[in-house]
């Protein structure tokens, strides 16, 4: 991760356990609740998640916090867009690419019964995503990666069924929406609001966005365990 992201996961934790030191520092009837879990599927890609939970953290507050870590494996964009983009306009090289991004999310989630699923919540809250694109052109002598960072927002509907006391299955689906970020490759940056650094030839930010595949809108369908503590 970088140091920005690995700002933003010391605070997620810090936040966390606030809200632990908080719960048992107040006279509330009922203790906090506390779970981990980690679901695998679609997230634009092959996706994997691990989180926390906690609820029941503040009396008569009906909402659960959730904090996760994610890592996606995509398709990471057009390479010979891409090199022309950001790089040159040469052709030579067979080309090799991979593509991921991962995402920090905090989530609020809301428990609700559908039919006779009583452990279902619908969920929401902010994301931030780390986005590569590695290109390779073997043969080429070209090697380069394309980087954003983006906040967004998501939500969606889960349901948990009990495998044992403190066990449980989790289907979980939804979608997150990315907003815009800076494109960087090399020593080219491209902006939404077209305040590029050393952009090539006349290319946009609108060229550059659609060259990779930066988040944007995800569908999301994901199942996985959740364990209570």
């Amino acid at each position: 991760m970088n140091r920005k992201a690995y700002v933003i996961f010391l605070f997620i934790i810090s936040l966390a356990g606030s809200l632990h030191s908080q719960s048992y520092n107040s006279n509330y009837s009922s203790d906090p609740h506390f779970y981990g879990g980690v679901v695998t599927g679609y997230n634009g890609g092959f996706g994997l998640q691990v989180n926390g939970t906690i609820s029941n953290f503040a009396k008569g507050f009906p909402l659960s916090a959730r904090f996760g870590v994610g890592y996606t494996s995509l398709d990471p964009g057009n390479p010979a867009d891409a090199r022309k983009i950001f790089i040159n306009n040469a052709t030579n090289g067979i080309p090799e690419e991979n593509g991921w991004f991962w995402d920090l999310r905090m989530d609020l989630l809301y428990n609700i019964k559908i039919f006779s699923l009583n452990k279902s919540f619908l969920f929401a809250g902010v994301r931030y995503s780390m986005f590569t694109a590695n290109f390779k052109f073997i043969g080429g002598n070209e090697f380069f990666d394309i980087t954003s960072d983006q906040w967004g927002l998501g939500g969606g509907l889960e349901s948990y069924f009990a495998l044992g006391s403190n066990f449980d299955l989790v289907i979980t689906a939804g979608a997150d929406y990315y907003f815009s970020g800076t494109i960087k490759g090399h020593d080219t940056a491209y902006s939404p609001d077209d305040e590029s650094i050393n952009p090539r030839e006349d290319y946009t930010y609108e060229d550059a966005d659609n060259s990779v595949n930066q988040p944007k809108i995800l569908p999301r369908v994901m199942v996985g365990f959740n364990y209570g503590f």
